[in-house]
C-alpha cells in the first residue's frame, strides 16, 4: 500500500495535483491545513484493490462449507412422532377449568339475585309508602282505626291486613266495630269448663321460666278440687331445677289435700302416669325453660312419649312483645298444642300482642291469669271482654302513638304482608 502526499496554496490546486497523478479513482485519505498550505492525502486505485482483495492462502479466500444430505424422497421419509400428552390430566385440567367457571357464575348470579331483590324491596316499600299516603287523605276513617289498632299492641302487618281489607263506606265508628268483630270472630276461646273439668285427662302446663306456671297450676287445681274432690285429682311437677320450685307446688297441694309427685325423666313421668290412670285429672307443671334453649324439644319429645294422651297448655305472658310470643309459641308448637293460658294480665300495660299471637297462631284460648291468689285470679277467658280491654287500655306512651307522618313508613316496611300464611287464615266473616 502506497500513501502519496499532495501539497498546494489551495485545496482545489491539491485536487488537481492527485487526479493528475494517481486518476480519477484515487482515494482522498486527509484534507488538512499545514503551515499555511493544503496537505492531502492519498490512495491509488490498484492500491485500495489490493486491500479489498484478501490472500490466496488466508481464511477468508477459502469457499464456505456447506452440509451435504443424501437425498430422500418424500415417500420414505418418516411422519414425525406426536407429542404425547396424558388423557387423564387433561380431562382433570378441564372438568377443574368448567367447575371454576360455574362457580364463578354461580356467584355472579347469586350477587345479581340479590340485587336485584334488593332493589325490588325497596321499590315496594316506596310504593307502598305512596299508596298509604294516598290511602290516608282520601279514607281517613282506615287510618284512625290503624292508629288503634297499633295502639292497642297489634302487629302492623295484622293491622295493615285487615285494613285492606276493610268494607268501603264506613265512618270512624263504624270501621272500628268492624275490626273489632272481625277480631273477636278470630280469638278462639272455651265457652265453659267442661273441657278441662269434666272430660278430665292429662293436662301438663308448659312455657318459659316465670309466665306462672305453677301459680296456674295450682288455680286449675283448686278448681278441679272444688268439683270433683280432692280424691280426682293428682299433680306431678318436673321442676327439679329452680330451687323450691317443688315445694312450692307441694304447698299448694297440702292445702288442697292432694297428692304431689315429684319426678326427674321420662321413665319416672312413665311410672307415675301409669300409677295415676284412674285419677279424673292430672295436672303436671314442667320446668320453665327459655324458648331458645335446646332443652325445649326435649320436654316436648318426653311429654309426647310417655305413653298417655298429654295435652299441653301454653302459658303466654302478656307482657311481653309479640316478637318473643311468636317465637316461645314457635318453641313449644311441637306435633300440636290443646292450649294456651294468658297470664300477668294485670301487670300488662296493653294486650294486643298477645291476642294478635293467638289469632294468628290459631291457639285455643282456655283461661286468663289477672293475679296471684289461688283460685280467684283465673277465669274463662271471654272474647269480647278482651277485645275491649285491648282498645280501652289507657295508652299514654309516646312510643304507642304514631303521627299520620309515620303511618306510611310503618305500613310501608309491611309490604309482603300478602305472603304470611297466618294472616291469609284469619276470617273475615
Amino acid at each position: 500500500m502506497n500513501v502519496q502526499k499532495f501539497t498546494a496554496a489551495t485545496s482545489r490546486e491539491a485536487l488537481r495535483k492527485v487526479r493528475d497523478a494517481l486518476g480519477p479513482d484515487a482515494v482522498i485519505l486527509s484534507n488538512r491545513p499545514v503551515d499555511g498550505v493544503v496537505e492531502i492525502l492519498a490512495l491509488g486505485g490498484e492500491d485500495i484493490a489490493s486491500i479489498a482483495a484478501p490472500d490466496a492462502l488466508s481464511e477468508m479466500a477459502q469457499p464456505r462449507p456447506s452440509l451435504q444430505l443424501p437425498p430422500e424422497s418424500y415417500a420414505n421419509r418418516s411422519p414425525a412422532a406426536p407429542a404425547a400428552f396424558d388423557k387423564a390430566q387433561m380431562s382433570a385440567l378441564m372438568a377443574a377449568a368448567i367447575a371454576q367457571a360455574k362457580e364463578s357464575a354461580a356467584s355472579e348470579m347469586s350477587g345479581m339475585m340479590s340485587e336485584i331483590r334488593a332493589m325490588r324491596g325497596l321499590m315496594e316499600t316506596q310504593l307502598a309508602e305512596l299508596s298509604w299516603g294516598t290511602t290516608q287523605q282520601r279514607e281517613p276513617h282506615k287510618a284512625a282505626a290503624l292508629r288503634e289498632m297499633l295502639a292497642a299492641g297489634f302487629s302492623a302487618s295484622l293491622a295493615r291486613y285487615l285494613i285492606e281489607k276493610m268494607p268501603a263506606g264506613k265512618d270512624a265508628a263504624e270501621s272500628m266495630l268492624w275490626v273489632k268483630t272481625v277480631l273477636g270472630r278470630n280469638l278462639c276461646t272455651i265457652s265453659n269448663e267442661d273441657a278441662i273439668l269434666e272430660k278430665g285427662g292429662v293436662f301438663a302446663l308448659v312455657g318459659p321460666t316465670g309466665v306462672g306456671k305453677t301459680t296456674s297450676t295450682a288455680k286449675l287445681a283448686a278448681r278441679c278440687v272444688m268439683r270433683h274432690g280432692p280424691d280426682k285429682l293428682a299433680l306431678i311437677t318436673t321442676d327439679a331445677y329452680r330451687i323450691g320450685g317443688h315445694e312450692q307446688l307441694r304447698i299448694y297441694g297440702k292445702i288442697l289435700g292432694v297428692m304431689v309427685h315429684s319426678v326427674k325423666d321420662e321413665a319416672d313421668l312413665r311410672i307415675a302416669l301409669k300409677e295415676l290412670r284412674n285419677k279424673h285429672t292430672v295436672l303436671i307443671d314442667t320446668v320453665g325453660v327459655s324458648q331458645r334453649d335446646q332443652m325445649v324439644t326435649e320436654q316436648v319429645a318426653m311429654l309426647s312419649e310417655t305413653g298417655a294422651d298429654v295435652k299441653r297448655l301454653l302459658c303466654l305472658n302478656a307482657t311481653s312483645t309479640n316478637e318473643t310470643l311468636n317465637e316461645v309459641v314457635r318453641a313449644y308448637q311441637g306435633s300440636g298444642l290443646a292450649g294456651c293460658i294468658m297470664t300477668k294480665l294485670d301487670e300488662a300495660a296493653s294486650i294486643g300482642g298477645v291476642l294478635d299471637v293467638v289469632i294468628r297462631q290459631k291457639l285455643r284460648l282456655f283461661y286468663v291469669s289477672n293475679g296471684q291468689r289461688v283460685p280467684e285470679d283465673l277465669h274463662l277467658a271471654e272474647r269480647d271482654m278482651l277485645i275491649e280491654r285491648a282498645f280501652g287500655l289507657k295508652r299514654s306512651a309516646a312510643a304507642s302513638q304514631y303521627s299520620d307522618a309515620e303511618l306510611p313508613m310503618l305500613m310501608a316496611n309491611t309490604s309482603n304482608a300478602h305472603n304470611d300464611r297466618s294472616l291469609r287464615e284469619v276470617s273475615l266473616g
